[in-house]
């Protein structure tokens, strides 16, 4: 879908993306429509796995938040008691928490993958299409017509494919970040190691967002053309080159929106017990319009970034026949 016009447009930078951004979405009543339709069932099925996964949180923390010391006691044959006194470390707490929530952690694994993942794919097919439509200046589309064309020709399989590798690449840079945590957690007590870890963090973390913001152009880049896979991504770790900060704030962006929200809303459950089903649907409300900001501010960004990249290429090789002539 790409389309002449889009290429023919200004360099943006970070709030000339988000600008442009907000611009497809508020200034077209189809596009809203549509993706509020296509919304409906990811809605659904995230609050049924937001509910499950607060009351799990819950039960994390209630682990965390208990006497930090254990007494056993027994009683001896000649009838007298002794007891015995253990400090409970992070290390016991750790394997807790493993004991107890292992299958809550599985279960919301498994049904993210199986349910809300390939819904959230769906709908990010529908988004960055629809999206693109409108960004090459067919504004006067409704909402039939916008979904026909959001999925004329479109295959699940080249997204799915890539949206799979990167869920996968996200998850294990996740992973090594929260196995970080988790060591900063347990030498928490020593003050040097405490420094030590908090800059080992920060720059990690940064470098997360880096790579996430290549890996979901990566998915853009598999819905607008016929690139799948390790390639997709490759494609897009290739043109991104001197684009890189602005995906890292774009990504910090939505970030911090998802987390702001996810702290609210587990603060609230902790402080009564539960966040109730008013709270949890507005959460999950605002993390599907999140999630449509998101997808459409990776187009434009992908846009942008192929745009720059064809731009250099002219210029070397114009510089090289320049070269050539003299």
């Amino acid at each position: 879908m790409e389309n002449n016009q889009i290429m023919m447009k200004g360099k943006l930078g970070l709030f000339g993306i988000l600008k442009e951004t907000l611009a497809i979405v508020h200034k077209n009543p189809s596009f809203i429509i549509l993706t509020f339709l296509i919304s409906l069932p990811l809605f659904c099925s995230l609050l049924a796995h937001e509910i499950f996964f607060q009351q799990t949180i819950i039960e994390t923390t209630k682990c965390q938040s208990q006497d930090s010391m254990s007494v056993k006691c027994s009683l001896s044959t000649n009838g007298t008691s002794s007891c015995v006194y253990k400090m409970i470390g992070p290390l016991d707490t750790i394997k807790e928490i493993i004991e107890k929530l292992t299958g809550r952690y599985l279960v919301l694994g498994l049904s993210y993958l199986g349910i809300v993942h390939l819904l959230d794919l769906f709908c990010t097919i529908v988004i960055v299409n629809s999206a693109s439509v409108i960004y090459a200046g067919e504004n006067r589309v409704n909402v039939k017509e916008m979904w026909n064309r959001a999925i004329e020709g479109v295959s699940l399989k080249g997204p799915f494919i890539t949206s799979i590798y990167a869920l996968l690449m996200s998850s294990l840079s996740l992973l090594g970040l929260v196995s970080l945590a988790a060591n900063f957690y347990v030498i928490s007590n020593a003050s040097l190691f405490t420094v030590f870890f908090g800059f080992l963090c920060m720059p990690w973390l940064a470098k997360h967002m880096e790579w996430n913001a290549i890996w979901n152009m990566g998915v853009v880049l598999s819905v607008l053309e016929e690139k799948h896979g390790v390639i997709a991504l490759g494609v897009s770790a290739y043109i991104s080159r001197g684009c890189r900060r602005r995906g890292l704030f774009l990504m910090l962006i939505f970030f911090v929106w998802r987390l702001a929200l996810r702290l609210s809303c587990l603060y609230v459950g902790w402080s009564v017990g539960g966040s109730g089903i008013g709270v949890t649907a507005a959460h999950v409300s605002l993390v599907c319009f999140g999630n449509v900001l998101k997808w459409v501010a990776f187009m434009v960004y992908f846009y942008d970034c192929k745009k720059r990249f064809l731009e250099k290429k002219v210029d070397v090789e114009h510089g090289s026949a320049a070269e050539a002539l003299k």
